[in-house]
């Protein structure tokens, strides 16, 4: 796990820049533990984890004025002192435009400012701290920091209300410790801190102005090509090298390497067979000149990117897929190599492993994905974010009706009507279509807060359904069903209160706001699954959940993303325009992977492991669920029933996580004696948690 901290005081007195350390404002010295210290007090910053030297740079261009970019960052140090220069005067967009996914903060003075990324990937935390304030790419050090509870109303919220930003809002699991929302940067000024938006959002009376639907699918394009570029032009790493244990029987080198968990030097990428991984790998594969190509890259000519398949044996129904991948992968320029999983990598089948910044549904999966990854590259391309970038949310067909559209909603309600059998969908999709468009956003909010207070979850079935379902401002999540009356009640108060504050809205069309929610979940669970499953030496890159992609993808017109094979086709014509041809039959076809399928297995192999997690659960300790109810919704999907398996996967991985934090010893901070608890200790009755201030 790699992270940044660093905090703003109000103390008026500097130490210096070369400080070893930084005195906190209660008179501790304190510096987070295995940290590089990039600048030091009064404002000090650090760099913690295993950061690859290529990826801190800190550029000065003045005693006072100096930036710090954290990740992959494309730009040139010369560019990076430009864009410096330009943020003396408060500009905040630049800083973020610069192609890879990295963290950028900029010290000005005593102004210090902390840009968060637009999808949520790279997200920022803050805290008040002894007059000041702390912030970091991490929750974690922060409730260490300031020994704080656990938030049991966030939680709450991440189970009833999971895709609805007034639930949530800026709270993370630990009380007291504030996110910022994606598209927004944190300024801190002495201590004071002020939140602000460097992303237009159109608004809620305005159309955007219409894109050209070429132009906007060439600066797709260009943006992914940028993104793939930035990764293969930075500096390769090679893990370290350990004592091969010689000839195994039925392993090669290769599978001698994945088995002790140590990556493939070079580049590699997941080929599962879907559109979005095959454009990533066929990028990076063929991009002239680049690291990855035929040519080879200073290491041998003829090297080849190595593609990874995963092959669920467990589960049937991924035939056409794996072929799809396998004609990609008679590609010269890629090295084909299939990983095999059965019953001991299905969904549940680990319930251990390490502790991760936050909660997601991601845990459950984790060993799933740890498989695949360490027959990986040591920088290993995935296609996370695709979906949730280039395909259209059902409610946008809401916001085309705002823009009095009609005609475009022709053909996805009609791949609908086809889909479900019925001639009655194309009026029962325009009818929720049009409610939405004429319904405000605080009447929205207003009725998930009764749905949830009056335990109303029932939705319709099948594709039709589910975009009925999603034609709302909110809707309840798929695990609020087993939540309690009480933690339901309180999450229904947050709504309320969220909805009440004075100017708080989304200011955005209901399309437009659900998807960007959709993503900012999405990324956040990237982000865990990052931490869950990974492998040393290893770098995950998702280029669809950097910046410039997004807000290339955000251009799309809505008329052309709401149409079916949308994402298919505008990949299709990336790869085209970048010079990447001969694609196999099928390929793009919409993906009928049983992930389902994949969870109903794992849950009948883990039953009595579920059974036992379940037997006495923190969660019911909190007053969240009941455990009887839990055991009872488990049972009922092992035996077919018609239970949301996203719901139990939210529950399990939830009671996972707090698992892991209340077995969590030490703390991220090294300073004077007292500090050398860790948060939180324990959990008692409902809404207390009995933590290491506590």
């Amino acid at each position: 796990m790699r992270w940044l901290v660093g905090w703003s005081s109000t103390a008026a007195g500097a130490a210096g820049p070369g400080s070893a350390g930084a005195t906190g404002y209660d008179g501790e010295t304190l510096h987070p533990v295995g940290a590089q210290l990039l600048w030091g007090d009064p404002d000090p910053l650090w760099a913690v984890g295993d950061w690859r030297p290529d990826e801190v740079r800190v550029v000065k261009a003045d005693a006072q004025t100096r930036i710090a970019v954290l990740g992959i960052c494309g730009a040139s140090d010369e560019e990076l002192r430009v864009g410096l220069l330009a943020a003396r005067g408060g500009a905040l967009r630049h800083l973020t435009a610069w192609s890879g996914s990295y963290t950028a903060v900029v010290q000005v003075g005593r102004r210090i400012t902390v840009c968060g990324d637009l999808a949520g990937a790279r997200p920022v935390f803050h805290t008040p701290w002894a007059g000041g304030t702390a912030y970091a790419t991490a929750a974690l050090p922060l409730a260490d920091l300031i020994e704080a509870n656990l938030d049991f109303g966030h939680l709450a919220a991440l189970l009833a209300a999971p895709d609805v930003p007034a639930a949530v809002h800026d709270s993370t699991p630990y009380d007291g410790v504030r996110r910022i929302p994606p598209g927004h940067a944190l300024i801190l000024r002495a201590g004071a801190r002020e939140i602000a938006g460097y992303d237009p959002v159109a608004s809620l009376a305005v159309a955007a102005p219409p894109a050209d639907p070429g132009d906007a699918v060439d600066a797709v394009r260009d943006a992914l090509v940028d993104a793939v570029r930035a990764r293969l032009s930075a500096p390769r790493h090679v893990p370290g090298v350990e004592i091969d244990p010689g000839p195994v029987p039925g392993m090669g080198p290769a599978e001698r390497r994945a088995a002790r968990g140590v990556p493939v030097p070079g580049i590699g990428a997941d080929l599962s067979g879907g559109p979005a991984s095959g454009t990533l790998a066929l990028l990076a594969a063929g991009l002239p000149g680049m690291p990855g190509t035929i040519l080879g890259h200073g290491t041998g000519a003829g090297e080849r990117l190595l593609a990874v398949t995963f092959n669920d044996l467990a589960v049937r129904g991924r035939e056409a897929e794996l072929e799809r991948a396998g004609d990609l992968a008679a590609n010269p320029r890629l090295h084909h190599v299939v990983v095999t999983g059965g019953e001991e990598v299905l969904p549940y089948a680990e319930l251990e492993g390490p502790l991760t910044d936050e909660p997601g549904p991601s845990l459950v999966t984790a060993a799933r994905h740890r498989a695949r990854l360490a027959a990986g590259s040591a920088d290993h391309f995935t296609g996370y974010g695709a979906r949730q970038v280039l395909d259209a949310h059902p409610a946008r067909l809401a916001d085309l009706l705002m823009d009095r559209k009609r005609r475009h909603l022709v053909r996805p309600v009609a791949a609908l009507a086809k889909a479900d059998g019925s001639v009655m969908v194309p009026a029962r999709v325009y009818a929720a279509a049009r409610k939405l468009a004429r319904t405000p956003y605080r009447t929205g909010v207003d009725a998930l807060g009764d749905r949830l207070m009056q335990r109303r979850f029932d939705e319709p079935g099948g594709a039709v359904g589910a975009s009925l379902a999603a034609l709302t401002w909110a809707r309840p999540g798929p695990a609020a069903r087993w939540l309690t009356g009480e933690a339901l009640a309180e999450v229904s108060v947050r709504l309320q209160g969220a909805a009440g504050r004075a100017g708080v809205g989304p200011g955005q069309r209901p399309g437009d706001h659900r998807a960007r929610a959709a993503l900012a979940r999405h990324a956040a669970d990237v982000r865990v699954l990052e931490q869950a499953a990974e492998i040393r030496s290893q770098r995950l890159h998702s280029p669809f959940l950097d910046n410039q992609v997004v807000r290339a993808c955000r251009a799309l017109p809505e008329a052309l993303r709401v149409q079916p094979g949308a994402r298919a086709a505008i990949l299709r014509t990336v790869l085209e325009g970048a010079g990447v041809g001969g694609l196999p039959p099928g390929w793009g076809a919409p993906s009928h992977a049983t992930s389902a399928a994949a969870s109903r297995a794992g849950l009948r192999v883990a039953v009595p492991s579920l059974m036992a997690l379940f037997d006495t659960p923190l969660l019911a300790e909190a007053g969240l669920v009941e455990a009887r109810v839990v055991r009872k919704a488990v049972r009922a999907a092992v035996d077919g029933a018609p239970v949301p398996l996203d719901g139990l996967a939210d529950l399990v991985s939830l009671e996972l996580w707090l698992r892991r934090l209340l077995a969590r010893r030490g703390t991220c901070w090294t300073g004077t004696p007292a500090r050398a608890r860790a948060v939180p200790a324990g959990i008692s009755t409902r809404g207390r948690a009995l933590g290491a201030g506590a």
